[in-house]
């Protein structure tokens, strides 16, 4: 059993430049979250990925009152990975329900009974953004008792500044950040 998982986090194209809400830049980690990928599948870890699956009418979409455009639509191109994942990949769908928001990859899914039932330890988590979706997974996997790693040179956020408090306030949480 693997003791550890690579949890990749909302790699869509709706989050990358050109997509309904692009991460700036979020397309220069592809390339890096694909190495990480490849050299995690070697050491026999398992390998997930969360993405944001939202219905039409989802809370957090500006016609329903939320703050963001319209993005992920379950079903669409945006909603698509844009990272190379393996066949045994384990999916992780959040945000599905219309009245309920979920940034992290545990909020409303079956993420840690997965883990727990694989013997994981140790996640290692890459992907976007950095402040929202990455830091309340990696916030939710301390709090949960797996040893966190976030992967620096593989997670983008949307303003610097707010990317650096958020990387302070994982720290300070216990996120070990490589």
């Amino acid at each position: 059993m693997p003791e550890e998982a690579l949890i990749v986090v909302d790699m869509q194209r709706d989050f990358m430049p050109g997509g309904a809400l692009p991460v700036p830049g979020g397309d220069r980690i592809i390339p890096r979250c694909n190495d990480y990928i490849r050299e995690f599948m070697k050491r026999g870890a398992l390998i997930v990925a969360t993405r944001d699956w939202h219905p039409e009418n989802h809370i957090s979409f500006r016609e329903r009152g939320g703050p963001w455009p319209k993005h992920c639509v379950q079903g669409t191109e945006g909603a698509e990975f844009v990272v190379e994942l393996p066949a045994d990949a384990v999916v992780i769908s959040k945000a599905t329900e219309p009245d309920k928001e979920a940034y992290s990859g545990f909020e409303g899914t079956d993420l840690e009974e997965i883990l727990r039932k694989h013997g994981v330890k140790r996640v290692y988590i890459c992907g976007v953004a950095t402040e929202y979706c990455v830091r309340a997974t990696a916030l939710d996997a301390v709090k949960r008792g797996f040893e966190t790693y976030l992967l620096r040179d593989a997670v983008k956020g949307i303003k610097p500044l707010d990317e650096e408090r958020a990387l302070k306030e994982l720290e300070r949480a216990g996120v070990r950040i490589l």
